[in-house]
Order: structure tokens, then sequence, then C-alpha cells
């Protein structure tokens, strides 16, 4: 049974920890260099369930979410996302949204993001 600790994670905004870098994939890139930071931070034991901070530089890519539900709160920066056939929407800091299986779409970061996520997948 897990501990009391266990069961009440306190997400650091600011890790000290080393993120894991990444690039989009080459396919999604639209325009720009975009590159990516990843903080995970807690992980369910079956996997099904991530949460953890992720920072991208500026840049546009297809995001296509599949089978992935997505909660995001945006801590810095600014960015719209398009869905397909829809308008784009801005978010910035102290926004959040939800992205629902099956979204497709264009994420354009126009300033430097950071955002909590939570994943399930």
């Amino acid at each position: 049974m897990p501990t009391a600790s266990e069961l009440l994670v306190t997400l650091e905004t600011a890790p000290t920890f080393p993120a894991k870098d990444g690039l989009p994939l080459p396919e999604r890139l639209i325009a720009g260099a975009p590159t990516f930071k990843t903080w995970a931070l807690d992980e369910a034991k079956d996997g099904k369930v991530l949460t953890g901070i992720w920072l991208a530089t500026p840049g546009e890519t297809r995001s296509i979410k599949g089978e992935v539900f997505e909660f995001c709160y945006i801590l810095d920066g600014l960015v719209e996302i398009t869905p397909d056939g829809g308008v784009p929407v801005t978010y910035r800091a102290g926004d959040s949204f939800l992205m629902k299986p099956g979204f497709t779409g264009v994420w354009k970061t126009v300033e430097t993001v950071r955002k909590i996520y939570v994943v399930v997948n």
C-alpha cells in the first residue's frame, strides 16, 4: 500500500534536475527550429498517467493526440493552437486547456512556453 507521501505529490514548477532534451518529429515540423525540454515529475505505476513540466522554444508543429488526453497549464510564454478546421486560440501564463483524444491541429509557440502537463494514455 502506498504511503501518504506517495499519494500527495507537489509539482515543482522549476525542477532542479536535468531535463530530457527533444526535437519535433521531422514530419510534424511546420516552421522554425523549436526545441523541447521535458522534466518528468510523476508517472502512474501502470504508465498511463504522466505529469511534468515541458518547455518549447518558438516554432510551429502539427499536434496529433491520437488516443491521448492532455491537460495543460501555461506557466510562461505564449502559444497559439489552431484545431484543424477551426480558428486559432491563444493561451498565455495562467491559462489552462484540454486536448482530447482525436485532437489534431497546429501548435505555434509564439514566445518560449513552459507548461505543466498531465497526460492520460
